[in-house]
């Protein structure tokens, strides 16, 4: 049995599926290129037959990226494979990933069948998809509520069918570590032919133990890990990249690797956390911004004493460079500009003076210039929204009522208008409807603060609901009124052409 284990990232396909972390196919190209250089094994690319947007971005990473197999998915049914085949047409490595559920609950409520039925389709999917690629990969959807005995009866069919790669999703992150291995160790010894295929393990988070159960699967003979970067997908997420495969390195003992340079991590992970306006939790598993921070006394006497005290991954093994500049409003553009290579940020020349400008503002009125600060100056200048605000200004207190003024730019004409509402925020988004003529509903306003102190960057996220569809927007300043309009705006450009 290999020692080696295949890192199949889907970011770009389940991660995406959070509401609010949607890509165009530019940054999913972004995004694909940077899995590249971080040594993933496989990309999956999308789901070709669900929109022509999926589509086009399988077609378009299956041609900007080189070496790892481009992977698209689809149900069991024929047009999905056709459809998906399409998309993979420039791919130098494909992979068509199809599959359908397993467990009772799927198959009797979801496809109304039987477990029979269910097994001819699988295995009719799989010979249909091998007549137009070699390597298919076949999904048991909701693996981990499923019978194991029924489970290899459908493993061994569709491995003779020609599956060269078995999936068995945790899809309810509902197994225990201790039981979806065993489910794995059951289907290595008892499926006929096994060994002519990769199992592969795709496990949620919903009880907060998708990293235990890829480990554990791992152990008992899967040889590929289904993960996202920071962990990110429907609800709870998905397994994390970068803990499978520090875990892996951190226990030598267990003789399993991945082609992963780790040194990319965490640059990957800030990359990701902005184009997806999802931040990482500070106490995440080594990316998270406390993951290697030390405030009790006693802890930092360790660490500074020897670093093994207290850790077990050297920072700079995940690329954060502790010895990184520090920004104030006395640094120059090269300063910034190196900050933001480091984070995985590169801007052209205008877009680098644009944002070097907003620092210098942001720097007088902070004491302390975070990674996360730089990373949305960064996000702020490489957007190129077609409507945008232009000036701001609120008068709100104890006692008087909230009036906003406000000044929008619109393919570079300018609007202005000015209303009251309840509260400053309200009054800013009732001026911006005085300007934009479209019937608009705030659904969800989120504000979050980046890190400690009245000073500090505000974070807002904004679902906006129009013409019976929701629309995302993100903002970050100082001024949370200000965030506020922002990400108003931003969610406007999204369905305002």
């Amino acid at each position: 049995m290999s020692d080696k284990i295949f890192i199949f990232d889907t970011t770009l396909r389940d991660g995406e599926q959070v509401p609010g972390c949607q890509l165009n196919t530019v940054e999913k190209i972004e995004v694909a290129k940077s899995l590249e250089e971080l040594g993933v094994d496989i990309i999956e690319a999308g789901f070709p037959v669900s929109s022509p947007g999926d589509f086009n971005s399988v077609v378009e990473i299956s041609k900007a990226v080189t070496w790892p197999t481009i992977c698209a998915l689809t149900r069991a049914v024929p047009n999905d494979i056709k459809v998906a085949a399409e998309a993979l047409q420039y791919a130098r490595h494909k992979r068509i990933h199809t599959g359908i559920g397993t467990s009772d609950p799927h198959i009797r409520y979801k496809f109304n069948s039987t477990r029979e039925e269910i097994i001819e389709r699988a295995v009719a999917a799989v010979s249909y998809a091998r007549k137009f690629v070699e390597d298919v990969q076949f999904y048991a959807e909701d693996a981990g509520r499923t019978d194991n005995e029924y489970l290899a009866r459908v493993v061994e069919a569709v491995i003779k069918a020609g599956a060269t790669v078995i999936n068995i999703p945790d899809t309810t992150g509902y197994c225990l570590p201790e039981e979806f291995g065993a489910k794995i160790r059951y289907l290595m010894e008892h499926v006929d032919g096994i060994h002519k295929a990769v199992i592969a393990t795709h496990c949620h988070n919903d009880l907060g133990m998708a990293t235990a159960n890829t480990m554990s699967g791992l152990i008992n003979g899967a040889r590929q890990a289904e993960v996202t970067i920071n962990g990110i997908g429907e609800r709870a997420g998905n397994t994390a990249l970068e803990e499978v495969v520090m875990a892996l390195r951190s226990h030598h003992e267990l003789g399993l690797d991945t082609n992963i340079n780790t040194h990319r991590i965490s640059s990957v992970s800030r990359q990701v956390s902005s184009l997806m306006n999802m931040p990482v939790q500070p106490n995440k598993a080594i990316v998270g911004r406390n993951a290697f921070a030390h405030s009790s006394g006693i802890h930092q006497d360790g660490v500074l004493k020897n670093r093994e005290s207290y850790e077990i991954i050297d920072p700079k093994d995940v690329g954060i460079d502790e010895n990184s500049i520090v920004l104030t409003a006395r640094s120059g553009r090269a300063a910034l500009k190196h900050r933001m290579h480091v984070l995985g940020v590169e801007l052209e020349k205008e877009a680098l003076d644009k944002a070097y400008e907003a620092f210098l503002r942001l720097a007088d009125r902070k004491k302390e210039i975070t990674d996360d600060d730089v990373l949305m100056l960064a996000g702020e200048h490489r957007q190129n929204h077609r409507i945008k605000v232009e000036y701001l200004q609120v008068t709100s207190g104890i006692g008087l009522q909230s009036v906003a003024s406000i000044g929008l730019s619109i393919a570079g004409e300018k609007f202005e208008a000015c209303a009251s509402g309840n509260g400053p925020v309200d009054a800013a988004i009732s001026a911006i409807k005085i300007i934009i003529r479209r019937q608009m509903l705030v659904k969800e306003f989120l504000i979050q603060a980046i890190s400690k102190g009245s000073n500090d960057v505000g974070k807002v996220h904004m679902t906006v609901e129009h013409d019976g569809r929701q629309y995302y927007g993100f903002s970050a300043n100082t001024d949370i009124i200000a965030a506020s309009a922002e990400a108003f705006v931003d969610a406007i450009n999204k369905f305002v052409i």
